[in-house]
């Protein structure tokens, strides 16, 4: 995604200069001793008409397989634009807050008023996937339209069309959009994420900086089929973990929300992140994820069916061992010393899997389906690999004993959070 306001294009000319020692070349100076050799050869005069040149008829045919991919899907590929309200004030007021420069401003809302207006916030990148009827839909990156008060959406030909919401999903980061499908002459279709090599030839096309580099084209290779990254909220707060295609094919804010192709044409991934730095502050180059076309099409199409994903809860209030004293962990939590990662449960909710599982207060979860449980983060993760009334194993120390039993996920988040609220 590309805010609008931050984006800047500069060029500059570097010039280094020599002053005093002339040009030094390998540590040889070319001015030794003043000894400057000239020629005394002279220019040529007359006309100038032979000085002529032109172009060579020759046409080379570099058409590849990356360009024949470019052309059949550049016309799926759009630009994603979030509006949003930004508040405007009119009217004027004076030094001491009122209107006229009195220190009486009882009066000035009658001549300050204020108003809202939809200005462009950010832009992204979006891929049209489906055509029927009257309607084409388009899948975006979650955090492309999150907090949107509409969306517009600009065709490679560069029509724009106003586009509705189908649904959103913030762990996957993605979303669908509904545009009218008149204008539509090409949709893209999927490939099998599974299948990908590393090595192979990626291609994304989107929107870098925003529409104004749309349909921008860039080749690169997959760099790794299963990278496992840190996803986090509009907070910064970690939320989990995600599987994503790791690809070198230049990646930046506004490709967000657009596809990465193989090159037999079909979409592999949807861009959604790029590492431009890593904890030390090292600049990074060439580390771009794409969430894998299998769990794109599995999503966006619980999103048409629903407006929503679908996800299983525990029904707990939950806190990361890690931030438990060491002394708390004995007195309170009864805890081996060798047990230092897991989730411990502050809270169950009446009637949720948890609490009929038999888990309760200060309850420490270590493992959840086989997956080993050290955050809140990985938790999370383990837990949306099942669908609502999956049965799980759970293993948990209850008083310091480390006992197992098994979960029927019967509650989703969305009624966890009715009775959280």
């Amino acid at each position: 995604m590309a805010n609008k306001s931050l984006i800047k294009v500069a060029v500059t000319a570097l010039v280094a200069g020599l002053i005093g020692g002339g040009a030094a070349y390998g540590g040889i100076n070319y001015f030794q001793n003043n000894n400057v050799t000239t020629s005394t050869t002279s220019v040529p005069t007359g006309s100038n008409k032979s000085g002529s040149t032109s172009t060579a008829n020759v046409k080379v045919n570099v058409s590849s397989q990356a360009t024949k991919v470019y052309k059949n899907n550049k016309a799926a590929v759009v630009s994603v634009i979030n509006l949003q309200k930004q508040s405007t004030s009119s009217g004027w007021s004076g030094i001491l807050g009122g209107d006229d420069g009195s220190s009486d401003s009882s009066d000035s809302s009658s001549s300050s008023s204020s108003n809202s207006k939809l200005q462009e916030y950010s832009e992204g990148s979006g891929l049209i996937y489906k055509k029927s009827g009257n309607a084409a839909y388009i899948v975006t990156n979650n955090h492309v339209v999150s907090g949107s008060n509409a969306v517009r959406v600009i065709m490679s030909d560069g029509t724009k069309l106003t586009a509705k919401l189908v649904g959103t999903d913030s762990v996957t980061d993605l979303a669908v959009l509904k545009i009218n499908s008149a204008k539509v002459t090409k949709t893209a279709s999927f490939g099998d994420s599974g299948s990908i090599e590393v090595g192979e030839t990626a291609l994304a096309i989107g929107s870098p900086l925003g529409s104004n580099y749309a349909t921008t084209l860039t080749e690169g290779i997959i760099s790794a089929k299963k990278r496992t990254v840190a996803t986090t909220n509009t907070s910064g707060q970690q939320t989990g973990y995600a599987s994503v295609i790791q690809t070198d094919a230049a990646i930046n804010p506004g490709n967000s929300g657009g596809p990465l192709f193989n090159l037999a044409g079909q979409v592999i991934g949807i861009n959604s992140m790029k590492l431009s730095s890593d904890s030390s502050g090292t600049s990074v180059e060439g580390m771009g994820f794409a969430i894998p076309s299998n769990e794109v099409v599995k999503i966006i199409n619980e999103l048409v069916k629903n407006g929503e994903v679908v996800r299983p809860a525990l029904g707990v209030a939950t806190y990361n061992l890690s931030n438990i004293s060491q002394s708390d962990r004995k007195s309170v939590l009864k805890l081996p010393t060798s047990v230092t990662k897991g989730v411990v449960v502050m809270k169950t909710y009446s009637g949720s899997p948890a609490k009929t599982a038999g888990i309760s207060k200060y309850d420490v979860i270590t493992e959840l389906g086989g997956k080993k449980i050290t955050s809140l983060a990985t938790l999370r993760t383990a837990l949306y690999e099942h669908s609502v009334n999956d049965t799980v194993s759970v293993k948990y120390y209850h008083n310091g004993k480390l006992k197992s039993t098994n979960m029927k996920l019967t509650e989703t988040t969305k009624t966890l959070n009715k009775q959280s609220n």
